[in-house]
């Protein structure tokens, strides 16, 4: 169809497209005393299989009772969120707690050669002692932006951008944190399972994690 088609029917059914951007409240703090671990991602934002390249950032959402925190891992491959939290600070168990849930769901294997990457930026909260411990204990290969600018961690700040266009700016403003949490429960379900992401060929993240493993089992049994 095209784009003029597109506009003119939006326009005869009032209907507007979600606008991404808007004001920032800063929520990277480095730590200059922290040992930084290299960036082995280099703005290469690909994957091959699930569990090869994970992303994890925060971002912040204005609320009656004051701003929330709401951090996002996600693997590289679908870009299936695999983890996430809401918070009312800023903490190290914040983040914490999103890592905890992706290894749960995940539950990777690690025994591969190829490993796991986890990348972020250099926020005090990802390079933290107990995080990097957390990191370490599930044998996953830790990773920070080399310059600190948004597109060393590119990925996670467009899934930061989809959820504030899709979802914070759509049904704000927001009066309670526990309506925050409630409503993104929901969106990470639908982004999941239903939303259709063009880098992954128009295809929902678990769509498209079930027809790689679908091959697998193809490629399994021609072996």
């Amino acid at each position: 169809m095209a784009r003029c088609t597109v506009e003119r029917l939006m326009r005869e059914l009032g209907l507007k497209g979600a606008v991404r951007g808007g004001g920032a409240v800063k929520t990277t703090w480095p730590d200059p005393t922290a040992a930084n671990p290299l960036d082995l991602v280099n703005r290469n934002f690909t994957a091959q299989r699930p569990n090869e390249l994970w992303v994890a950032d925060f971002t912040f959402v204005s609320t009656w009772q004051g701003f929330a925190y709401v951090a996002f891992i996600v693997d590289v491959f679908s870009r299936f969120i695999v983890g996430w939290k809401v918070s009312r600070n800023m903490k190290t168990d914040f983040v914490l707690d999103a890592l905890e849930q992706a290894l749960y769901a995940r539950k990777p294997d690690t025994s591969d050669k190829s490993g796991l990457i986890h990348h972020s930026d250099r926020g005090s909260q990802y390079v933290s002692i107990r995080y990097s411990e957390r990191l370490l204990q599930a044998e996953i290969e830790p990773s920070v932006g080399s310059t600190g600018d948004s597109y060393d961690n590119a990925l996670a700040e467009t899934i930061n951008g989809l959820y504030k266009a899709e979802l914070v700016r759509k049904k704000g403003p927001w009066k309670t944190i526990e309506a925050l949490e409630w409503e993104t429960l929901n969106w990470v379900h639908w982004f999941n399972q239903t939303r259709l992401l063009e880098p992954i060929g128009y295809t929902p993240p678990a769509e498209f994690e079930a027809l790689y493993e679908r091959r697998q089992q193809k490629c399994l049994k021609a072996a």
